[in-house]
């Protein structure tokens, strides 16, 4: 075997097995990243794919997911029905959001910023913040990124709701 195809090898092994790196390992890690071939690249028809009952349930706005394999941010599509208001609420992770449809306001902290179609509102971790569209007649539609999947991935991803035990 070449040295090319060991290292190959080697690679492939090693991403196969989505190895746990400690500090000892650390002259084990490459110097150059790979590129390793995703499950899937593209996730059509995100809405006609169904509401997240249970996320949605929780949250009492409809919220749609991304499915795509990244380990580090996440994506989803909410929406606030006429004239409602979110729940008090912190976590610890990063979201930006962007406004697809419809007018309202999101409160960061002792901040409220007035949004609409086109806008980004940028949510910093662990900020008390809440929503609310200020249309009694047209639903507000955003799209949320967020950096969850890599706090969840290290154990650190933490949510609370004014109110409720954590």
């Amino acid at each position: 075997m070449s040295k090319l195809e060991t290292a190959e090898a080697v690679k492939k092994s090693i991403h196969a097995e989505q190895k746990q790196f400690s500090s000892k390992d650390f002259h084990q890690t490459f110097a150059r990243p790979t590129y390793v071939k995703p499950s899937h690249v593209i996730h059509k028809n995100v809405e006609n794919a169904g509401v997240h009952n249970q996320f949605s349930e929780e949250r009492k706005h409809p919220v749609f997911f991304v499915d795509l394999p990244s380990k580090n941010v996440s994506m989803t599509i909410g929406g606030l029905l006429p004239g409602q208001k979110t729940h008090l609420h912190r976590h610890t992770y990063e979201t930006v959001l962007y406004v697809l449809e419809g007018k309202g306001w999101t409160k960061v902290e002792d901040e409220i910023v007035e949004w609409e179609a086109g806008d980004a509102v940028y949510i910093p971790s662990w900020a008390w913040h809440q929503h609310q569209n200020l249309s009694d007649s047209e639903p507000a539609k955003y799209i949320a990124c967020e950096n969850a999947p890599q706090l969840q991935n290290l154990g650190v991803a933490l949510r609370e709701e004014e109110g409720r035990d954590f």
